[in-house]
């Protein structure tokens, strides 16, 4: 019946909105790169020595624990307290787990064990009770005030000791990062508690799911806190994120704001980072062992020597997070390294004249030094680019000044070099060294290994190629190429006109070489320059190698960068690029970006379809299906222009001010334009996925009513329509007092659930006995009108007497059809509250704060009049015009208002579900 009401071309287009999504989502969830981090392990067995708290705090704070992690004779040693180490505290995330430590801290502990003890770490963890701060946000203050507390008691665990600490450093994990920053807007916490705050795929921006006030407003407090006072916060923060594998929180959530008065933050993508190179998935970022070992580094790189714990120096700080997690010369970390080195001993000298040399090196007896005079090349060339395979981290590339060939001191440029997974490499631009005259590649003597060095000079013009990326709506038809025929090493291609989020392209890099015995290994590499989120692929020529082009944060307005794609070739090869559209990428970034926003969209053209079944049972007097009430109401164009217009006017001052004398919070449109998220035509987009979503879960709930009204016709007698209509059921009031009262003692979700229940049996209900009073009936239906008719001519004015007739019946459950879709986004919505209190009812009865509860109250009357509510009974009703206007207005407000605050959407859906119980009254 439910599909009887669609025609088939509307019916095409909800199957093809439903291949679009199923791209999208593949895109999200499976269209990245396979996990290449390698799992960490333990060498003893973890063990998790509980922190004994003072009695007040664990009685204020029941469910949640301190640990101390170890393994082995180091947990033994530390069984007995006071420690001597460094603290390190591991906040877990939604859901996650104390035991996540494991990881870091089993690494730190073997780094200490390679340098006999002379510095440890101890990591900490706080037990959260695995909760569910990502769907509630209503424990992330107690969760704050706790890892205050917490601190506290640490710090107190090193007194007496020669090297106490005076603070700890924390990394958070997801949640546990904003937890962290948090800490900053507590009134009696001292800034100085923390020294260095590292997060993990941390959501600093925004929430994932808005999906209660609390989220957002603990969002806004820590956010606001941070912007406002960003001239008096000095603590180092460096967020990774996990690249495109997490699909839980997408990495341009984790950027930290960019001030420009706060300088001691840093935001990656794990991609990006040296020696790690891969993308994380939500989880794996805590145990990936490349990750873990860069972060173990850094550690150990900030120890103070003279007070052996973390250093205080900001600066040095900095200098290291960014030598390990953006980029490494392959040297150790020096705080202040030695520019002029000494280039005596017994070595070779030997000059090198031309402008392109390879040496490969094997069993060297002797240092050799490989001279470049830059007189003549700086006539002809502009750059020289240098590279070496052998990984190690000694000094290899020099620079002298004013010499003839050779010289005794030279400028020390290794520090300049970048590390890559298979080589090191150098490029200069020959003019931004006059007073150089040399360069000198140094090559030590080696035994039983063998490596290459390679140096060339080269015109910039020649090395850097512009490759324009395609049009957006090219679908991927049409493409654009570019061939590499000189026999360079690297080479810089400028993707033109990338730089939005809606931009989504496949790369395919052909290499064909000549005819080589040994394995040429290619490197090429995708530069963001305005954010760190580069990425790495690594391949063998000859090969067809596709990369994958799209951005985690759109390039800001005032920047004029462009993207590159930075290529490490071979001379034996050459190179044929290709670029064009990818567009199952683009609908994958669509719902990256703004699935979230998905709800909000199919509640909007339910609330139309709604307003065009009141106005129909107002204006005709019958209430016409679902489907094709979707299909004529639920049109764009009544919602998206007001919404672009309210969006225009707010640019003008005078409106502005307008709108906030009328208290109205900041339009969502505006929120995401602010964070550099609006696609063309986004809204209509959403829109028409809201649409195809909206008939399939209408067509769900339809089949689910009558399987379940079949069900109740299997298991109980057959029942009748009802013969007098009642509003207001004797046991009504009391199952309704009694909700409200499960809603005040425990949870209002809980009570939203129970009242759905109740609905949604007496739909069921009367759709057995609709189908009941069908079956019995004669075949002939002339007849079947007549009595239709005679069963009509007995109706009464007063509503109490009543008549349910079969015409009746089936308009009122067309009417209960979209009430139910309704409300079953009304209870999806609030479950995440629901989840949470009986995961924590071992704790605490009463969910408190609870975000429910208020509209727990009001719908729960509502949907107890709106189960006994039959068409009949409302359509003289002078409310009902009122009723049916009100919809279309709402259908506009949840975009605008509930797009980026799902927890406002209940808000719009109640109001006319109240008005319609009301239309039974008046």
């Amino acid at each position: 019946m439910f599909l009887h009401s669609v025609n088939l071309w509307n019916l095409a287009f909800y199957v093809f909105m439903v291949f679009m999504a199923t791209l999208g989502l593949w895109d999200v969830f499976f269209g990245f790169e396979e996990n290449k981090c390698s799992m960490s392990y333990m060498f003893e067995y973890p063990e998790y020595q509980k922190i004994e708290l003072p009695k007040k705090l664990a009685k204020r704070y029941p469910a949640y624990e301190l640990y101390l992690y170890g393994e082995g004779s180091y947990a033994e040693e530390h069984k007995i307290l006071p420690l001597t180490g460094i603290p390190v505290l591991f906040l877990p995330g939604n859901a996650g787990s104390y035991k996540q430590v494991r990881s870091i801290g089993s690494i730190a502990l073997r780094k200490a064990e390679d340098i006999d003890f002379k510095y440890h770490f101890d990591f900490f963890s706080v037990n959260f009770n695995e909760e569910l701060v990502a769907l509630y946000g209503g424990s992330l203050q107690k969760q704050t005030k706790f890892v205050h507390e917490c601190i506290k008691t640490i710090l107190k665990l090193y007194k007496g000791q020669e090297f106490a600490p005076k603070s700890v450093a924390i990394i958070g994990h997801s949640m546990g990062g904003l937890v962290a920053r948090a800490l900053l807007t507590l009134k009696n916490f001292k800034h100085d508690l923390i020294n260095l705050l590292i997060t993990q795929a941390t959501p600093h921006v925004a929430p994932v799911m808005p999906l209660d006030r609390f989220i957002t407003d603990f969002y806004t407090t820590v956010n606001n806190y941070w912007i406002l006072n960003a001239r008096h916060i000095n603590l180092t923060t460096l967020s990774v994120a996990g690249g495109f594998r997490d699909y839980q929180v997408r990495s341009g959530l984790t950027f930290l704001p960019k001030l420009s008065h706060h300088t001691s933050a840093l935001s990656v993508v794990s991609s990006a980072v040296p020696k790690t190179w891969v993308s994380t998935d939500h989880l794996s970022i805590v145990w990936c062992k490349q990750l873990q070992l860069t972060t173990v580094r850094a550690f150990f790189d900030l120890i103070d020597a003279d007070t052996k714990q973390i250093t205080q120096n900001s600066k040095k700080k900095l200098s290291v997070l960014t030598h390990h997690f953006i980029r490494h010369p392959s040297k150790h970390f020096e705080e202040n390294p030695a520019i002029i080195s000494d280039l005596t001993g017994t070595s070779m000298w030997v000059p090198v004249k031309v402008s392109k040399w390879t040496y490969v090196a094997y069993n060297e007896s002797e240092k050799i030094y490989f001279t470049f005079p830059l007189e003549n090349h700086r006539k002809i060339y502009t750059h020289v680019y240098c590279q070496s395979t052998m990984l190690d981290t000694n000094s290899w590339i020099f620079a002298c000044i004013n010499s003839t060939s050779m010289c005794q001191q030279g400028v020390d440029l290794s520090w300049k070099a970048e590390l890559l997974p298979t080589i090191k490499t150098l490029t200069l631009r020959l003019q931004d060294y006059p007073s150089l005259s040399h360069l000198v590649v140094y090559v030590p003597s080696v035994h039983g290994s063998k490596f290459v060095v390679d140096c060339e000079f080269f015109k910039k013009e020649t090395r850097s190629i512009q490759l324009p990326v395609t049009h957006l709506f090219s679908f991927g038809l049409s493409s654009r190429k570019v061939m590499l025929n000189t026999n360079g090493l690297y080479y810089n291609i400028e993707l033109l006109n990338f730089g939005q989020i809606y931009q989504a392209f496949k790369i395919n890099v052909v290499s064909k070489c000549s005819a080589v015995k040994e394995e040429i290994t290619s490197i090429y590499k995708i530069h963001i320059p305005w954010s760190y989120e580069d990425s790495l692929t690594v391949a063998q020529a000859p090969s067809s190698t596709e990369i994958s082009l799209k951005l985690h944060i759109a390039q800001p307005e005032n920047d004029s960068h462009v993207a590159l794609l930075k290529m490490y070739t071979s001379s034996d090869c050459r190179y044929e690029v290709t670029i064009k559209t990818s567009f199952s990428q683009i609908l994958g970034q669509v719902v990256r970006f703004h699935g979230g926003a998905l709800p909000a969209y199919v509640v909007s053209n339910m609330l139309l379809t709604y307003r065009g079944q009141l106005y129909s049972l107002f204006s005709t007097g019958c209430c016409l299906e679902y489907a094709t009430m979707l299909d004529k109401e639920a049109k764009p164009y009544k919602v998206d222009p007001f919404v672009i217009i309210i969006k225009f006017l707010l640019g003008y001052k005078w409106f502005n001010e307008l709108w906030d004398v009328l208290l109205l919070p900041e339009l969502d449109a505006v929120i995401l334009t602010s964070q550099s998220m609006c696609f063309p035509l986004i809204s209509l987009i959403l829109f028409l996925f809201g649409t195809c979503t909206a008939y399939w879960s209408g067509l769900l709930s339809s089949a689910s009513v009558r399987l379940l009204s079949s069900l109740w016709l299997a298991l109980k007698r057959p029942s009748e329509l009802p013969k007098d209509i009642k509003m207001i059921s004797p046991d009504l009031p009391f199952l309704t007092i009694v909700l409200i009262i499960v809603s005040w003692t425990t949870c209002g979700a809980l009570a939203i659930l129970l009242s759905y229940v109740y609905y949604v049996f007496k739909v069921v209900h009367l759709q057995a006995s609709l189908t009941t009073f069908k079956n019995s009936q004669p075949v002939n239906p002339k007849h079947s009108r007549r009595s239709e008719k005679k069963s009509n001519h007995h109706k009464d004015s007063s509503v109490h007497h009543l008549r349910l007739s079969a015409n009746d019946a089936e308009d009122s459950l067309r009417m209960h059809s979209t009430v139910i879709n309704l409300l079953t986004w009304i209870v999806l919505l609030s479950m995440p509250s629901l989840i949470y209190w009986l995961k924590n009812l071992r704790y605490y009865f009463k969910l408190n704060p609870d975000p429910c509860k208020p509209l727990a109250f009001i719908l729960i009357p509502t949907m107890a009049i709106l189960g006994n509510t039959y068409t009949v009974s409302i359509k003289s009703s002078k409310l009902l015009k009122t009723a049916s206007q009100f919809p279309l207005p709402l259908a506009v407000g949840v975009i605008a208002f509930g797009s980026a605050h799902l927890y406002r959407v209940p808000c719009f859906v109640f109001i006319p579900l109240l008005l319609h119980a009301l239309c039974n009254f008046m």
